[in-house]
């Protein structure tokens, strides 16, 4: 008989709980703040004064401009405008994009999309550990080459990609995009010091309201514009704004900038018990390891077992866990980002995905274990 129990939830890389504060700042603006922040009147003032503190601290958590900060639907879409956005801005020449082999599907995705507009894209590989190899980017570099594309943080793995390094690299003239979703509020993230020009993040991986997120676009990026039909956000993308879930990302990234090294601290002791742990655990191995890695996020394969039954098996035990990118559930295919490391298809296939925030204890990571040794 399976033991019941209250539940634990361990899948923050696939997106956290709402902040409380994040939820009472946004109360207003779902009842009597109603106002149209495009409008003139009282109301609508007081709608886009608050978007404009909430552009602040999310400009804040990064060490943006405030002006370089637009309003998106969530990272998907971020990672989207930022390679479409640059490719639609040079459709007479066309051109070359560079992205790493363990890109989010939101971005390998619209690679697609560039090829059939006439775009050439080369991938770069990683190493074992899932790093990028620096030395792949140099060969690769065209007279053409628009856009460089690496993640600071690899969603399924956590392991740091070496940005600043990268930036450090590529003529003036080539961008470089990050997709930064799941650093922001994890670690430090400092536009400036890693030079990147385009930078995704989504509220929901740090306390904030699920469908909302920003594009990180640094002055003076040449890039079009991808919804068209208002002039919100400067003229970079209509649409009425999401007030509510704007402010509730405000809020969000305010506390984590405030928090942000308690946070850190607090992640890195529940992750360290949870692999020290997995030496009671037959079969375990973690994927990464050796890599510099952001704290929340711990990729796991248990040899012999297929993840998939052990999440339903966690999952009916009270345990929530992933099996790798949440977008990606379902899929038959082992991982990408794994087998881009060199990992066998069993070890792909047998990868369980704990990842950690602030609301997680360490008598929970003890449960988890316990678990898993029974298993």
């Amino acid at each position: 008989m399976i033991e019941k129990r209250t539940r634990i939830y361990l899948d923050n890389a696939a997106t956290t709980p709402l902040l409380p504060q994040a939820r009472a700042a946004m109360e207003p603006y779902l009842s009597e703040l109603c106002g149209n922040a495009s409008s003139p009147y009282a109301v609508s003032r007081r709608a886009k004064a608050a978007i404009d503190e909430a552009r602040r601290e999310v400009a804040a958590l990064i060490n943006a401009h405030p002006d370089e900060i637009v309003w998106t639907s969530g990272g998907t879409e971020s990672d989207n405008w930022a390679l479409l956005g640059v490719a639609l801005a040079n459709l007479e020449t066309r051109g070359h994009f560079i992205v790493s082999s363990v890109e989010h599907h939101a971005v390998l995705e619209p690679i697609q999309t560039l090829r059939q507009l006439g775009f050439e894209v080369d991938e770069a590989r990683v190493d074992e550990n899932g790093v990028l190899l620096c030395g792949e980017i140099q060969p690769l570099l065209r007279p053409d080459t628009l856009l460089v594309c690496v993640m600071r943080v690899n969603n399924e793995t956590g392991v740091v990609q070496p940005v600043e390094e990268i930036t450090s690299l590529l003529p003036q003239a080539v961008l470089l995009h990050s997709d930064g979703v799941q650093a922001a509020g994890k670690m430090a993230l400092d536009v400036e010091k890693l030079g990147v020009d385009l930078m995704a993040i989504s509220a929901h991986k740090f306390g904030g309201p699920r469908g909302v997120g920003a594009l990180f676009i640094r002055r003076g990026t040449r890039m079009q514009s991808l919804l068209h039909g208002g002039a919100q956000e400067r003229g970079r993308r209509a649409g009425t704004e999401n007030v509510p879930a704007i402010v509730g990302m405000g809020v969000a990234a305010q506390v984590a900038r405030e928090n942000l090294e308690d946070n850190i601290r607090h992640l890195n002791e529940l992750r360290e018990r949870f692999e020290s742990g997995l030496n009671r655990v037959e079969g375990a191995c973690v994927n990464g390891r050796n890599a510099p890695r952001a704290p929340h996020v711990s990729n796991v394969s248990l040899l012999g077992r297929r993840a998939e039954s052990l999440a339903m098996s966690l999952d009916l035990r009270g345990f929530a866990v992933g099996t790798g990118s949440a977008c990606a559930s379902g899929a038959l295919e082992p991982s990408h980002v794994l087998t881009a490391m060199g990992l066998s298809q069993e070890a792909a296939r047998s990868a369980l995905r704990v990842s950690f925030a602030w609301q997680n204890t360490q008598s929970e990571v003890d449960e988890l274990l316990a678990e898993l040794m029974k298993m």
